[in-house]
Protein backbone atom coordinates (compact mmCIF):
# COMPACT_ATOMS: atom_id res chain seq x y z
CA UNK A 1 0.00 0.00 0.00
CA UNK A 2 1.61 3.65 -0.67
CA UNK A 3 1.58 4.55 2.33
CA UNK A 4 3.88 6.49 5.12
CA UNK A 5 2.12 7.11 7.55
CA UNK A 6 -1.01 6.44 9.99
CA UNK A 7 -2.58 10.11 9.29
CA UNK A 8 -5.35 10.71 7.24
CA UNK A 9 -3.66 11.94 4.57
CA UNK A 10 -0.63 10.01 4.63
CA UNK A 11 -1.28 7.73 1.43
CA UNK A 12 -0.97 7.87 -1.80
CA UNK A 13 -5.09 7.76 -2.85
CA UNK A 14 -5.75 10.53 -0.12
CA UNK A 15 -2.93 12.89 -1.39
CA UNK A 16 -4.50 12.07 -5.04
CA UNK A 17 -7.97 12.82 -4.15
CA UNK A 18 -7.18 15.71 -1.72
CA UNK A 19 -5.03 17.30 -5.37
CA UNK A 20 -8.06 16.36 -7.04
CA UNK A 21 -10.02 18.30 -4.71
CA UNK A 22 -7.97 21.50 -5.08
CA UNK A 23 -8.63 21.38 -9.22
CA UNK A 24 -12.28 21.41 -8.57
CA UNK A 25 -14.04 24.77 -8.91
CA UNK A 26 -14.48 25.73 -5.69
CA UNK A 27 -18.70 25.62 -5.79
CA UNK A 28 -18.24 21.71 -6.46
CA UNK A 29 -15.69 20.72 -3.41
CA UNK A 30 -18.44 20.31 -0.75
CA UNK A 31 -20.12 17.67 -3.53
CA UNK A 32 -16.76 15.89 -4.21
CA UNK A 33 -16.43 15.73 -0.25
CA UNK A 34 -20.21 14.34 -0.24
CA UNK A 35 -19.94 12.09 -3.51
CA UNK A 36 -16.41 9.99 -1.57
CA UNK A 37 -18.21 9.72 1.73
CA UNK A 38 -21.26 8.26 -0.01
CA UNK A 39 -19.68 5.83 -2.13
CA UNK A 40 -18.02 4.55 0.79
CA UNK A 41 -21.34 4.90 3.16
CA UNK A 42 -23.63 2.80 0.53
CA UNK A 43 -21.16 0.04 0.08
CA UNK A 44 -23.04 -2.68 1.81
CA UNK A 45 -21.76 -5.12 4.07
CA UNK A 46 -21.37 -7.70 1.71
CA UNK A 47 -19.55 -6.15 -0.71
CA UNK A 48 -15.79 -5.11 -0.66
CA UNK A 49 -14.69 -1.49 -0.28
CA UNK A 50 -11.27 -1.07 -2.08
CA UNK A 51 -7.97 0.77 -0.48
CA UNK A 52 -8.56 4.17 -2.64
CA UNK A 53 -12.18 4.32 -1.74
CA UNK A 54 -11.97 4.09 1.80
CA UNK A 55 -8.57 6.15 1.87
CA UNK A 56 -10.40 8.61 0.02
CA UNK A 57 -13.13 8.52 2.44
CA UNK A 58 -11.38 8.47 5.62
CA UNK A 59 -9.67 11.81 3.58
CA UNK A 60 -13.14 13.32 3.33
CA UNK A 61 -13.59 13.00 6.90
CA UNK A 62 -10.82 14.53 7.95
CA UNK A 63 -11.63 17.15 6.21
CA UNK A 64 -15.66 17.48 7.25
CA UNK A 65 -13.88 17.21 10.85
CA UNK A 66 -11.81 20.02 11.09
CA UNK A 67 -14.72 22.43 10.61
CA UNK A 68 -16.59 20.88 13.63
CA UNK A 69 -16.44 21.76 17.33
CA UNK A 70 -13.08 20.39 18.62
CA UNK A 71 -11.89 19.21 14.75
CA UNK A 72 -8.28 19.47 13.86
CA UNK A 73 -7.04 21.94 11.32
CA UNK A 74 -5.51 20.12 8.07
CA UNK A 75 -1.77 20.64 8.22
CA UNK A 76 -0.87 18.24 6.05
CA UNK A 77 1.35 18.75 3.04
CA UNK A 78 -0.72 15.91 1.19
CA UNK A 79 -3.93 17.44 2.12
CA UNK A 80 -5.63 20.26 -0.44
CA UNK A 81 -4.07 23.54 -0.67
CA UNK A 82 -7.43 25.18 -1.90
CA UNK A 83 -9.70 26.46 0.85
CA UNK A 84 -13.58 24.87 1.69
CA UNK A 85 -16.49 26.05 1.65
CA UNK A 86 -18.25 25.99 4.88
CA UNK A 87 -19.62 22.51 5.40
CA UNK A 88 -23.07 21.64 6.23
CA UNK A 89 -23.72 20.11 8.80
CA UNK A 90 -25.36 17.02 7.29
CA UNK A 91 -22.13 15.96 6.14
CA UNK A 92 -21.12 14.79 9.55
CA UNK A 93 -23.56 11.89 9.99
CA UNK A 94 -22.49 10.57 6.30
CA UNK A 95 -19.03 10.81 7.19
CA UNK A 96 -19.37 9.02 10.58
CA UNK A 97 -21.40 6.11 8.32
CA UNK A 98 -18.31 6.06 6.24
CA UNK A 99 -15.81 5.86 8.60
CA UNK A 100 -17.92 2.98 9.81
CA UNK A 101 -17.46 1.05 6.84
CA UNK A 102 -14.47 1.72 6.42
CA UNK A 103 -13.17 -0.06 9.80
CA UNK A 104 -15.42 -2.67 9.36
CA UNK A 105 -15.44 -6.22 7.33
CA UNK A 106 -14.80 -6.63 3.47
CA UNK A 107 -12.71 -3.26 3.99
CA UNK A 108 -9.33 -3.17 1.90
CA UNK A 109 -8.10 -0.60 4.19
CA UNK A 110 -8.73 -1.92 7.52
CA UNK A 111 -7.69 -5.59 5.98
CA UNK A 112 -4.28 -3.87 5.33
CA UNK A 113 -3.45 -1.96 8.47
CA UNK A 114 -4.38 -5.12 10.68
CA UNK A 115 -2.10 -7.34 8.41
CA UNK A 116 0.79 -4.39 10.34
CA UNK A 117 2.39 -3.28 13.65
CA UNK A 118 0.36 -0.01 13.32
CA UNK A 119 -2.95 -1.35 12.59
CA UNK A 120 -3.97 -0.55 16.37
CA UNK A 121 -3.28 3.01 16.21
CA UNK A 122 -4.56 3.72 12.85
CA UNK A 123 -8.12 2.34 14.37
CA UNK A 124 -7.49 4.37 17.44
CA UNK A 125 -7.03 7.53 14.40
CA UNK A 126 -9.81 6.90 12.67
CA UNK A 127 -12.07 6.56 16.27
CA UNK A 128 -10.97 9.87 17.02
CA UNK A 129 -12.08 11.36 14.13
CA UNK A 130 -15.22 9.63 14.26
CA UNK A 131 -15.34 11.10 17.80
CA UNK A 132 -15.61 14.70 16.39
CA UNK A 133 -17.93 14.33 13.95
CA UNK A 134 -20.47 12.43 16.21
CA UNK A 135 -19.06 13.49 19.92
CA UNK A 136 -21.15 11.98 22.50
CA UNK A 137 -24.38 13.66 23.91
CA UNK A 138 -23.26 16.21 26.82
CA UNK A 139 -25.05 16.91 29.97
CA UNK A 140 -28.38 18.72 29.28
CA UNK A 141 -28.11 22.48 29.87
CA UNK A 142 -29.98 22.73 33.09
CA UNK A 143 -27.69 19.69 34.64
CA UNK A 144 -24.93 22.18 34.62
CA UNK A 145 -26.59 24.40 37.03
CA UNK A 146 -27.50 21.05 39.55
CA UNK A 147 -25.52 22.30 42.94
CA UNK A 148 -25.93 18.81 45.25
Amino acid sequence: MGTWDIGHFDNDSAADFCAGLDEAAAGDREGVLRRVLTLAADTGAEEYLDFDEAAEAVAAAALVASQCPGGEPVTSAYGPDEPLPVLPADLRPLAVAALDRVVAEESELAELWDETEDGPAWRRAVQELRAVLAPPPGPAPEALFDVP
